[in-house]
């Protein structure tokens, strides 16, 4: 059975590999799909490179075999990245279980276990800076076509892409008075939401649709028309996207993502608790959420080393409003949202790992805090 778009594997094991890749096919995205099949290539290669004698699923054992082919995957040159490396070792580790359970061999799912599985890299969240915000914004707003309403779309709700990809054409739905949510269809994590919008969102919402009606391809029930499939939909706009930034003269690479991050970083910042964010996002656990805390408090630090190096007395800050206060006024104003937002959610949490780490983000939000009032003294 072939376990790729390349030639079939010739190996006396491949046809039971590609059986049980398509025994946990049925529920799983194409682009998982396509791993575990390239998962199961390398091992079997692997295998029969290093182990030819191996022809049958009972003579596997965990060392040498697994191990080896781990060892194999570590040695690589130039090496994995670690991502990759945890997924090889996921898809085989699932690979294996099913074939223990369809060849009644329960020592094959020990084969490979869940402590050999290193933790993955934490990766924050990876929010747009406040100007490159405002360059992409305009940008988008001055082309107002179909892909530039998409991503102002993403931008203002916090969908993912693929979520976006999948709207229905009827999305959005009035919720009271002059008040509308657009449906979120099921996504990445299997669920689906409900989130508010405003007459911006109403209108980009109509926007896309109009651009809809001129597309030559027959109604589908969707919002955005698709020429082929949905990955060559994602495909089309995330080039899209690049040409945008490119415009706006943003050097650095931007991807749809970053639009779902300065999102929730901005409902953070604007004082939306956390229980809401976690809905609006559509997170399953709070340690999700809590990322984007992480992701406050570096900007937080960044703007007190900007203002260290910018005293007050140099460059006089105006007087206005607190929500658009600059230098350490506005630092000051921040560091007390964030303080009052973690500390209402926190004391909603039982004890816990959650609870701690908030406990520890809430001392070193105190201490920054702390300095930031000592330096605006000694401004003043």
């Amino acid at each position: 059975m072939t376990l790729s778009r390349r030639a079939p594997l010739q190996h006396p094991l491949a046809d039971l590999f590609g059986g049980a890749v398509d025994s946990l096919s049925a529920a799983l995205a194409p682009n998982s799909v396509r791993l575990y099949r390239g998962t199961a290539r390398n091992f079997l290669t692997y295998l029969g490179t290093d182990y030819p004698d191996v022809t049958s699923i009972d003579q596997l054992r965990r060392d040498p075999h697994i191990l080896g082919w781990m060892a194999k995957l570590r040695s690589r040159i130039p090496p994995l990245a670690p991502v990759t490396y945890i997924h090889r070792l996921v898809f085989l580790r699932g690979i294996l279980a099913e074939l223990a359970w369809n060849a009644h061999l329960p020592e094959l799912a020990q084969l490979l276990r869940r402590q050999d599985v290193p933790r993955a890299p934490r990766r924050l969240p990876r929010a747009l800076s406040m100007q490159q915000d405002q360059l992409l914004q305009q940008e988008l707003l001055r082309r107002n076509d179909l892909g530039a309403n998409v991503f102002l779309l993403l931008r203002h709700t916090g969908m993912r892409i693929g979520e976006a990809a999948d709207l229905s054409f009827d999305c959005l739905h009035a919720s009271g008075t002059d008040q509308w949510t657009i449906h979120v269809p099921l996504g990445k994590l299997k669920t689906e939401r409900m989130v508010p919008v405003d007459a911006f969102v109403c209108e980009l919402v109509q926007r896309i649709r109009f651009f809809r009606s001129f597309d030559p391809l027959p109604a589908d029930g969707r919002l955005l028309a698709r020429s082929s499939t949905k990955e060559a939909l994602i495909r089309k706009l995330r080039k899209y996207l690049h040409e945008v930034s490119a415009a706006a003269g943003i050097a650095k690479r931007i991807v749809p993502h970053q639009m779902r991050h300065t999102y929730a970083s901005e409902m953070l910042r604007s004082g939306v608790d956390f229980p809401a964010i976690m809905k609006l996002l559509g997170h399953h656990s709070p340690e999700m959420t809590m990322l984007y805390l992480d992701i406050a408090l570096t900007d937080l630090q960044r703007e007190l080393h900007l203002a260290r190096s910018q005293p007050r007395h140099l460059a006089p800050q105006p007087k206005t409003q607190a929500a658009s206060r600059t230098g350490l006024d506005g630092v000051i104003d921040s560091l007390l949202i964030a303080q009052h937002v973690t500390e209402m959610y926190r004391r909603n949490l039982p004890d816990g790992a959650p609870r701690r780490c908030l406990d520890r983000l809430s001392n070193r939000l105190t201490k920054i805090l702390s300095e930031a009032r000592k330096l605006d003294a000694l401004g003043k």
